[in-house]
């Protein structure tokens, strides 16, 4: 049995104290290395976990204002490396870290936050080709937003001076690097949104470290470019350098010279096009109208005028009229005639004059009636043949509104759909001009207008 008068005996609180005092003087901070499981973060923002590696684990906690100086979320699964300090949970009895700075493990910082927002941003369709804009062809303004003291902007200026001196440029000046350059970067492209005086944005910057990049990496910067009504170009660094920026951007170009070349065309390439087009265009309608101008002269020599149409009728109208004139002529020199002869004949009788006389003029009156009433029904049947010839001119049917389809090139009258075909041309002659069209559909039968 111990005793107890000489032993020194500890109350539990006594002991935790004294083992806390103990593990935080000897170790007020270690490097360690481990792999994030458990991982949680309650509404107070700090975040609780189990660091573990093939045989053990102990508890890890981050306070939220040590959590805003890393460059990478924490998950479960990641292997990290941290500087932390070991504390003792008095009411407990247990310990844990408490984690000042961390890193992933194998990878920076920097680059373990680019791939996790590479992968956010990626998951939620933010480099979808779909979100992609056009580039104009002919940009009135653009707007370079880039250090107004670097070498890009030069560049970028030299390169569109060559490519397209009438060509307006904005230089939006803003910090490329540095705590206050994501801030600022997204400041300008909303301003120069929000003027919307401007056809393409040019954002670019120099070559670099990450870490001289990490303004192009954030989040808000790639927000701001899938957020823009503009079209952004990005010419970020160099070849080799890819920036969260370029996957949302519309276009990236690999250096800002690419980018200036990509967004401003180039004035003598766009004249020569126009110049080609220019005599293509003139080539072709000099074709077209030699075509069109022999199908006119084809179908004027084939086609009869109704002018001459009509002259034909009228010709004929005046032959019959000539000939209805002579007929009556005839008739009345015949009447006359026998007149003459029954006059004669009745010279060797004695007649009674005034019974003949009134005999005569009995049948002076008949017969002047019925010459009379025979040259009103020829005229009248004249007019009518007149008339009726008028209203088979085809002009007159043309003028009434009407129209003559005729088949191409065999110019054949259509009186009927099953001479056709879709989509077979056809002309068709109007009072005024004509028109040559295709057949789009066909309805067999006897369907009244």
């Amino acid at each position: 049995m111990p005793d107890h008068k000489t032993t020194q005996i500890y109350s539990v609180s006594h002991l935790t104290r004294e083992i806390k005092t103990l593990l935080e003087e000897q170790f007020p901070f270690v490097w360690i290395s481990g792999e994030i499981s458990n991982f949680i973060t309650p509404a107070s923002g700090h975040s609780y976990f189990s660091l573990k590696d093939d045989r053990s684990r102990i508890s890890g906690v981050m306070f939220k204002n040590q959590k805003r100086n890393l460059k990478f979320l924490l998950e479960n699964g990641l292997k990290i490396m941290g500087l932390a300090r070991i504390s003792v949970y008095e009411p407990r009895g247990s310990y844990q870290l408490i984690f000042e700075h961390m890193e992933p493990e194998g990878a920076g910082s920097l680059q373990k936050a680019f791939e996790q927002l590479k992968k956010k941003l990626g998951d939620q369709g933010l480099f979808d080709a779909v979100h992609k804009q056009p580039i104009p062809l002919l940009p009135g303004k653009i707007s370079v937003i880039t250090s107004g003291t670097g070498a890009a902007v030069q560049d970028i200026i030299h390169v569109a001076v060559r490519r397209f001196p009438d060509c307006q440029l904005e230089i939006v000046p803003v910090p490329v690097q540095g705590e206050m350059a994501s801030e600022q970067i997204v400041c300008a492209i909303e301003r120069v949104n929000q003027r919307q005086q401007s056809d393409v944005i040019l954002l670019a910057r120099g070559g670099g470290s990450l870490e001289d990049l990490a303004a192009f990496n954030s989040e808000t910067v790639a927000r701001a470019i899938f957020a823009s009504e503009i079209p952004v170009v990005t010419g970020i660094g160099h070849e080799t350098d890819f920036t969260i920026a370029d996957f949302v951007a519309d276009v990236r170009a690999p250096t800002p010279s690419a980018a200036a070349e990509l967004a401003v065309p180039e004035k003598k390439y766009l004249k020569r096009q126009i110049t080609d087009r220019h005599l293509d265009l003139l080539s072709i309608m000099t074709r077209t109208l030699t075509f069109y101008h022999q199908k006119v002269d084809d179908l004027h020599g084939r086609l009869k005028s109704p002018v001459q149409i009509m002259d034909r009728f009228k010709e004929t109208m005046a032959s019959h009229c000539l000939r209805m004139q002579q007929a009556l002529q005839r008739r009345v020199l015949h009447d006359k005639d026998k007149l003459v002869w029954m006059a004669r004949s009745l010279r060797g009788a004695v007649p009674d004059i005034q019974h003949s006389k009134k005999q005569v003029l009995d049948q002076h009156h008949p017969l002047c009636r019925a010459m009379h009433h025979g040259m009103t029904k020829k005229t009248n049947r004249i007019q009518q043949t007149a008339a009726t010839l008028s209203a088979l001119n085809p002009v007159s049917v043309l003028n009434r509104g009407y129209s003559i389809a005729r088949t191409l090139p065999d110019k054949k009258v259509i009186l009927d759909a099953k001479m056709v075909n879709v989509p077979d041309p056809i002309e068709i002659i109007l009072a005024q001009g004509r028109v040559l069209t295709r057949v789009e559909k066909t309805i067999h039968g006897k369907d009244h207008i």
